[in-house]
């Protein structure tokens, strides 16, 4: 049976530590990192998930600037929020809830954020300085970070293991593949046009699954002994709970269970780390400025 990686109790341990140095921080310089969270419109996963991160804030000590726009707000008022932000010297990292409306262009907007603020990663400078060899980006994406922490915390080595990432998308994919090649693994992503997938899973002694497809990947297709992180979080109809619907990953957990030696559950794996690298990033930007 695989050993369960609990990603609250890793992300617990994680807020312990950045609260110790938010107030040393604070002791010392009299001042503590800030986090704007920017969000534009009311739809419910996105207010969920910021909420979420705003608590996060507060029980570790870090300022939270919550900026909320309206649905229809221009573009260009977007930016100049960004751009407020950025000049602002109590802000040392800047989030801007996705999606953004239809009328409103994602790109254009995150490259407005300043690369020192970036702390969810993905500025086009961060990400490729994380493509090169003996290069370290200010800031990692924060879901893919966490994955390497969990498998770090977990006392699983990387080094010279075959990883295979499970989809390929600018937020986890392509970031993660990246990270485990940092780490010396040597990495294959198997996408939707990738023929026998299902063999390159089947001889990986990590795998990510980061597909959003629901049970995709069954415990079969697994090494057995191998480390499973799954990053997927998908709704699927079920009668018996109040709400109709539960949450599963990408991973057919019950199958894989058998047969992985480490395994992610979904909830409570990856989406607590994705948090918790949240408030790390933040921490790590404005230690940066505010001991200079």
């Amino acid at each position: 049976m695989a050993k369960i990686i609990d990603g609250k109790a890793i992300a617990k341990d994680i807020h312990g530590e950045i609260a110790d140095e938010v107030r040393s921080l604070l002791e010392k310089y009299g001042k503590v990192p800030g986090l704007a969270v920017v969000i534009v419109g009311m739809r419910k996963d996105s207010q969920s998930y910021v909420r979420m991160k705003r608590k996060a804030c507060a029980e570790v000590g870090i300022k939270s600037f919550d900026i909320d726009l309206p649905e229809d707000v221009s573009e260009d008022e977007v930016i100049a929020t960004v751009h407020q932000l950025n000049a602002n010297p109590d802000v040392h990292g800047i989030l801007v809830q996705l999606p953004l409306p239809k009328h409103i262009n994602e790109e254009k907007v995150l490259s407005e954020i300043s690369i020192e603020k970036d702390v969810d990663g993905f500025h086009p400078l961060n990400i490729g300085k994380l493509a090169m060899k003996g290069r370290d980006p200010l800031f990692t994406p924060c879901t893919p970070k966490g994955c390497l922490e969990l498998l770090s915390r977990s006392g699983i080595s990387v080094r010279g293991k075959r990883a295979v990432v499970v989809g390929r998308s600018n937020i986890v994919g392509l970031p993660v593949a990246l990270l485990l090649l940092k780490a010396d693994a040597t990495v294959t992503i198997v996408h939707s046009r990738t023929p026998d997938s299902e063999k390159i899973i089947q001889e990986a002694d990590i795998v990510i699954a980061a597909a959003g497809q629901a049970m995709m990947i069954k415990g079969d297709w697994l090494k057995p002994g191998a480390a499973v992180i799954d990053v997927g979080t998908n709704s699927v109809d079920d009668p018996s709970r109040k709400t109709g619907y539960r949450l599963v990953g990408d991973v057919d957990f019950e199958g894989a269970s058998k047969v992985a030696g480490w395994l992610t559950p979904v909830p409570g794996g990856v989406g607590p780390m994705t948090v918790a690298m949240l408030l790390k990033n933040t921490l790590d930007g404005a230690k940066l400025k505010i001991a200079q």
